[in-house]
């Protein structure tokens, strides 16, 4: 790790704008398997590393080529102020990214912004999603409907106008995302801290979500997905739209987690996930 960053760093990609995507890559592309593409949250800080390090190894080990990439304005790719940070720009951003790693087929695995842009990509490009991984996936429903009801939200929205960047009140925030505080670890505060203090405000107030409710029976694949019955951010009741409305679609609900099932119980969710990926 060089000590100048808060994570590791991967590979650099030139994207639309002149931006440099940042990301993680384990193996290399195959014509008989699907890249997996570890899609990662909204949360302060974020980035595809820090989300998903205790994961994409366990894939990469079982044989998958991995990608694990911060969008603009996470992690360690460009940060600009003059866009907008909507989903529609992120999938844009992530097909040209796929196309220049040379990947033809991808299992998104997403977890909520990441959710929400994984459905998305699979509304676009069906032809190159064969399966779907979901965690709390956003996107289900206006947020005009739900958020103001969800501790995590509320939270996250006292936090953003003021950023008050003291260790204490980014943990405390921080703490929304999981059932057990005990996840919250100096680790995971050092890996997030320097990169939201760095994130444009831009970031979260562009930030538009697209609603796929109504077109979530277009998508044809299989999709295993997640949810913590304490998930603060997400209601966990936004499972039974995935089950009603998509064609193939299971849902494991865990009562131990709450928005990160793949931090909180991330053996049996690797687990299940290359179950999953296996089954023909």
């Amino acid at each position: 790790m060089n000590p100048d960053t808060p994570i590791p760093v991967g590979k650099h990609v030139q994207v639309k704008g002149g931006h440099s995507l940042h990301y993680h890559e384990v193996g290399s592309p195959s014509a008989d398997r699907p890249s997996i593409l570890f899609l990662h949250g909204s949360g302060p800080g974020a980035s595809g590393y820090s989300n998903f390090k205790g994961n994409f190894p366990v894939f990469a080990d079982a044989g998958y080529h991995v990608l694990a990439p911060d969008y603009l304005g996470y992690g360690l790719s460009s940060m600009p102020a003059d866009i907008q940070y909507s989903t529609d720009m992120h999938v844009e951003v992530l097909r040209e990214f796929l196309d220049a790693v040379g990947v033809k087929s991808v299992v998104p695995v997403g977890n909520s912004l990441g959710g929400a842009i994984s459905l998305q990509f699979t509304l676009t490009y069906p032809n190159m999603v064969p399966k779907l991984i979901l965690m709390a996936p956003g996107g289900l429903q206006d947020p005009s409907e739900y958020a103001f009801s969800m501790p995590g939200v509320l939270a996250l929205m006292q936090f953003l106008p003021s950023r008050p960047f003291e260790v204490p009140a980014f943990r405390d925030l921080l703490g929304h995302l999981v059932h057990d505080k005990k996840h919250i670890t100096e680790e995971a505060i050092s890996e997030r801290f320097s990169v939201a203090q760095r994130q444009p405000l831009e970031v979260y107030s562009t930030m538009k979500v697209g609603v796929y409710r109504d077109r979530l029976h277009e998508i044809a694949c299989p999709i295993l997905a997640f949810w913590g019955s304490h998930d603060e951010f997400l209601p966990v009741a936004h499972g039974m739209i995935l089950i009603e409305q998509c064609l193939k679609a299971k849902l494991v609900v865990n009562n131990q987690c709450g928005h990160w099932v793949m931090t909180e119980d991330r053996e049996y969710f690797n687990a299940e996930c290359l179950a999953f990926l296996n089954q023909a």
